[in-house]
């Protein structure tokens, strides 16, 4: 049996951060490599480099994708 996606139906929800935009945020673990901390805005998942778990930052979004984005601390 074949499966057709719904018409109108995505899983993919807006960005709630944009490019440039500066956000607080607590760093909840390492990324799977090991070179960036990883912080959620509401449950989006942010890349920040060279952040560490623990951290409370203040960061700027550099670029935003298809369900994560990456920032650098300021």
């Amino acid at each position: 049996m074949a499966y057709r996606r719904r018409e109108g139906f995505s899983s993919f929800r807006p960005s709630p951060v944009e490019v440039g935009g500066e956000y607080d945020v607590s760093v909840t673990e390492l990324s799977r490599r090991g070179d960036a901390g990883v912080a959620k805005v509401q449950g989006f998942v942010i890349f920040v480099e060279g952040a560490k778990p623990g951290d409370n930052v203040k960061v700027r979004v550099t670029k935003v994708g298809r369900g994560y984005a990456v920032a650098q601390v300021i």
